[in-house]
């Protein structure tokens, strides 16, 4: 997760004077954080169904607590129309649910009710999440356009937040029946994501109205697979008061690494 707020003053046409080599450096500390996340998911998979519901909670707070904080801030900055960064959640929410169920459209004569996992789903989910990374990636260097201190910062929020990256891409690919195997090589993809995105920072600048959309689709998106997939799933075989507490424990925890970090 990207935290955005210093971000609106991210165009204001100054030179850049933060250093690109404390930028990369922090963005290798984001591979180490979604790493491990990933890592702990893949070693107590027998118990992916309390790992799922904790990622709901951690999905269902970034939409609360981090992506929607930061739409309003930008729309009163900016005075921009609330209407757009709205459709863009709607479009993200949409897309990915048609594309989802495009793809595991079944045969006539299979049965209705059969439990069928799809692991392209679970790719395309995790190349989502890993398009995600790249955009915290992005954060961090665009902080450092700022200045050192507002990229440390940025840095520092995006590390805290990157374990439960890596446990998310993790869980997606194993519920969807992926192998460990291809689940780790996504997990590498999403870690290393970052560090791409820092770097492409080099090359070009981020428009405030970009953000605001960008910020609208992807609560859309995970929303849907929140919600829609995940939730769901970890309630399916397992359901408990301990998945509850976690997901609640989940979103309880992106809600004060949000305010104090």
């Amino acid at each position: 997760m990207v935290n955005t707020r210093v971000c609106g003053t991210l165009n204001s046409g100054s030179t850049p004077d933060g250093h690109p080599m404390t930028a990369i450096l922090l963005s290798i500390a984001t591979f180490i954080s979604t790493s491990l996340g990933g890592l702990f998911s893949i070693k107590y998979k027998d118990r992916l169904h309390l790992i799922m519901g904790f990622t709901a909670g951690v999905l269902l707070g970034v939409v609360s607590f981090d992506i929607f904080p930061e739409i309003i801030e930008q729309i009163k900055i900016h005075n921009f129309d609330s209407v757009y960064p709205m459709i863009a959640l709607v479009a993200g929410f949409l897309l990915f649910h048609i594309l989802e169920k495009s793809m595991m459209i079944h045969h006539s004569h299979e049965d209705e009710y059969a439990d069928h996992k799809h692991p392209h789903v679970g790719k395309f989910s995790a190349l989502a999440l890993a398009g995600h990374s790249f955009m915290d990636g992005v954060g961090i260097g665009l902080g450092f356009q700022v200045n050192t201190a507002v990229g440390i910062a940025v840095a520092l929020a995006v590390i805290a937040h990157d374990f439960t990256d890596g446990m998310n891409t993790v869980t997606l690919m194993l519920t969807s029946k992926n192998t460990v195997k291809n689940a780790k090589w996504f997990l590498l993809l999403d870690a290393v994501t970052p560090t791409l995105g820092v770097l492409s920072t080099f090359l070009f600048k981020v428009s405030d109205n970009f953000l605001v959309l960008y910020l609208g689709f992807f609560a859309g998106f995970l929303l849907y697979i929140g919600a829609s997939d995940i939730l769901p799933e970890a309630h399916s075989k397992h359901s408990s008061m301990k998945t509850v507490a976690l997901t609640i424990f989940g979103a309880l925890l992106v809600f004060i690494l949000t305010r104090f970090i």
